[in-house]
């Protein structure tokens, strides 16, 4: 892994940067304050092509590599926290159907999400089956015409406000393999919406069950064949991984660039409070801490654009860290700031907020710890 940015990617980087600037800085409290969904703002991201970042080319996408779009989700996570989490969770879902669906439904469906005109969300998660994915209970059953889909999913992101959802339904027996994938339209008869979630963070997009009660789904909405989803879904995790750590050291970069600041500018006992060595010790481990984060995540994102075989163990790495550090780097920064950092016209409490559930969702941190530990017991081969 080459740790210097190639022109193109600097290039990326940039125009993230300033959509970042312009489009989400501004705007954040108020979404965050109002519970709005910027759904034009992130049509406008999909001007730029962040909307299909690494969705194929051949469906009018980026085909950038998972590293590319980590460089571009970072930046545009310094402007919004929220938002940014919302257009990775629409880029992994654009880019299953993208990447599995039958030429019907990548005709119907890729035009328009990959443009950010419609999006689309993503529906694993389960009243009883969060960290246990394997034990999903909604049911795909196989009818002559296609599937009678039923069951219900919660913690859907953007559910209510999407236009798609791929569908993570048992079409078989128990465990993992009778497990299949669907892209059904969120309009569809028989689906139902429940009440908008009061949430500690990531107010700017919108969280709710999904009851699906009866609906007919052709048989050409399924993703890949019988029995693949559970595949695909933990194949769509290891670049969601990646994702959500990336939005967490987006969101510590931005607060450690307050912090750096309000340390120059604040003063007490007639001098700068950064001329004091105990504020300086924390400044420094909250810069070290984080450019670990950003380097194993980016090591990480190269581990699975190379598919290397311990993929899926270095995105759970890079997770756990980069989330764990993220939310201390806000935590600290906040901290930095005293009684002006609680208070919401700082944007530091909103930090705080909205990192916190990045060390639960796309598997909890201790299932990540779980996961590295099984690979290092399981084979005496070293991972490093």
């Amino acid at each position: 892994m080459n740790v210097e940015l190639s022109e193109d990617q600097v290039a990326f980087q940039e125009t993230a940067r300033q959509f970042s600037e312009q489009a989400l800085a501004p705007f954040a409290a108020q979404w965050d304050r109002e519970h709005f969904f910027p759904k034009e703002t992130i049509q406008k991201a999909g001007e730029l092509g962040f909307c299909g970042l690494y969705s194929p080319e051949s469906e009018g996408g980026l085909g950038l590599s998972r590293l590319d779009a980590s460089v571009i989700f970072e930046q545009l996570a310094m402007g919004c926290t929220t938002t940014t989490a919302m257009l990775t969770i629409h880029n992994m879902a654009t880019w299953m159907i993208a990447t599995w669906g039958s030429d019907e439904v990548r005709a119907k469906w890729c035009p328009s999400l990959v443009t950010g005109e419609q999006l689309a969300s993503y529906c694993l998660t389960e009243p009883g089956a969060g960290s246990d994915a394997a034990s999903l209970k909604t049911k795909a059953e196989k009818k002559q015409s296609g599937y009678i889909l039923n069951g219900s999913k919660v913690f859907i992101s953007g559910a209510g406000e999407t236009d798609v959802l791929v569908v993570m339904a048992r079409t078989g027996g128990s465990g993992p393999k009778g497990v299949s994938a669907f892209a059904v339209p969120a309009n569809a008869p028989g689906i139902s919406y429940g009440k908008k979630e009061r949430k500690m963070g990531w107010n700017a997009q919108p969280t709710r069950m999904i009851a699906f009660d009866n609906v007919e789904i052709d048989a050409n909405w399924r993703l890949g064949e019988e029995g693949q989803g559970f595949k695909m879904a933990m194949q769509g995790l290891d670049g969601g991984r990646i994702n959500i750590a990336t939005c967490s050291v987006g969101t510590a970069q931005q607060a450690l660039n307050l912090a750096n600041a309000y340390l120059r500018e604040r003063e007490q006992f007639q001098k700068p409070i950064a001329t004091f060595q105990a504020l300086q010790f924390k400044l420094a481990d909250m810069a070290t801490e984080l450019v670990a984060a950003r380097q194993l995540v980016r090591l990480a994102a190269c581990k699975l654009d190379a598919n290397h075989p311990d993929k899926s163990t270095y995105c759970a790495m890079a997770k756990r860290f980069a989330t764990d550090v993220g939310f201390k780097v806000c935590n600290e920064a906040l901290q930095l700031h005293g009684g002006y950092g609680y208070i919401n016209e700082y944007p530091l409490e909103r930090h705080v907020r909205d990192v916190r559930v990045h060390q639960i969702l796309e598997g909890t941190n201790e299932i990540m710890r779980v996961i590295i530990a099984r690979r290092l017991l399981a084979d005496t081969t070293s991972l490093l």
